[in-house]
């Protein structure tokens, strides 16, 4: 059955004998009564919300669908819902399951079979979004894609690349995640930064890349995956940011730092992270070291005059605590003790006043007495 065209308008009892094999008999006049009155649904509904649906032009080989970080070969034809033509490729080769097209296409892709065509309708979720892909692609449009997978072969061992391979791919996706971060898709994003960095860094214990590089590999060749890899931390930190994820985007930071202490982009965002986290002082501190380096710069200086605004607060914040904490002055943190002379004033103060009530509490018997009696 392979590479057989599916004709439109089957029946029910086609579907189950051909695709299912059921162990039914088709022959028997209440089953064939039965089936042959069900039309066969052609349109799969992959997501079960009508946002995502398959249906197969032609069957490929059986039991030959990729598997995640496969890189599949393609041909693909994208129209709109008009019929106008909007995207074509021949021979199009991705890496499964790494965004490398769009989440409709790549969810779609897994279902098929090597040598499969089929058509794959995709609502503007799984698509180009609000955004679309100016000029070809407006906004909000359902795109329907006629794609066959031409081929597939499994991922290679990324030690057993070579730098200029590592390098090619590593950015590769690094320029995806940066497309992906531009139309407001963090968390995709992320993960082709981390992919990314896969194929850049050493694939052993991160530090060395002696063990998997060739002694053809030149200093500055390395020093190019080092600084390409650096580069990529300092984005997959700005969409961590997005995420709210200010731990794992500081552990980015970071990691250029460690290497580049001196990486401007690097302070900035750190010294943003830490203000996000609510350590204000750090943070102030961090920006100086980046205002350092670049002092024109006037993102830095905006942040650093945000900074200095609210240090002030926290500070006064931290007084107003140690007022009510040791009982000290408002005015001029003088405590709250009493002079010697303050003491006697006081106590004088105290005797007078028990001297005239004491008076006043004598007249006020006699007349009660007086007039009583």
């Amino acid at each position: 059955m392979e590479n057989e065209l599916i004709q439109p308008g089957g029946t029910q009892a086609d579907f189950i004998k051909e695709e299912l094999n059921f162990g039914i008999d088709l022959h028997d006049p209440i089953t064939q009564t039965t089936l042959n009155t069900l039309p066969v649904e052609e349109w799969i509904d992959i997501l079960g919300n009508g946002q995502l649906k398959k249906r197969v032009i032609r069957k490929g080989k059986h039991g030959t669908r990729p598997t995640r970080s496969d890189i599949c070969t393609l041909k693909i034809v994208g129209k709109l819902t008009d019929g106008t033509v909007v995207e074509e490729y021949e021979n199009l080769k991705i890496q499964l399951g790494d965004v490398e097209v769009i989440q409709g296409l790549d969810l779609a892709i897994a279902l098929m079979d090597t040598g499969e065509i089929a058509e794959i309708e995709i609502n503007p979720r799984f698509a180009y979004g609000h955004l679309g892909k100016p000029p070809s692609i407006p906004p909000a449009a359902i795109i329907l894609y006629t794609v066959e997978l031409i081929s597939t072969e499994g991922e290679k061992e990324i030690e057993k690349l070579s730098v200029h391979q590592r390098k090619e791919i590593g950015n590769k996706k690094r320029e995806r995640g940066n497309w992906w971060f531009t139309r407001n898709e963090a968390t995709l994003a992320i993960q082709c930064y981390r992919r990314a960095l896969e194929f850049l860094l050493p694939t052993e214990n991160r530090t060395s890349y002696q063990s998997e590089i060739d002694d053809s590999t030149t200093d500055a060749e390395l020093q190019a995956l080092l600084e390409d890899s650096m580069k990529i931390y300092n984005n997959l930190a700005a969409a961590q940011m997005k995420t709210q994820a200010y731990d794992a985007a500081l552990k980015s930071v970071e990691s250029v730092l460690s290497c580049q202490p001196q990486n401007v982009k690097a302070l900035f965002r750190k010294g943003k992270i830490l203000h996000y986290k609510g350590e204000h002082a750090l943070a102030y501190q961090t920006l100086l070291q980046a205002a350092k380096l670049e002092p024109e710069t006037k993102t830095i200086q905006a942040e650093l005059a945000i900074l200095k605004e609210k240090n002030a607060k926290d500070a006064q914040y931290e007084k107003n605590l140690y007022r009510k904490m040791f009982g000290t002055r408002k005015s001029n943190n003088v405590p709250l003790k009493s002079t010697k002379k303050e003491n006697k004033n006081m106590a004088i103060s105290n005797v007078t006043w028990s001297l005239i009530g004491g008076a006043t509490a004598a007249i006020a018997g006699f007349l009660l007495y007086r007039f009583v009696s």
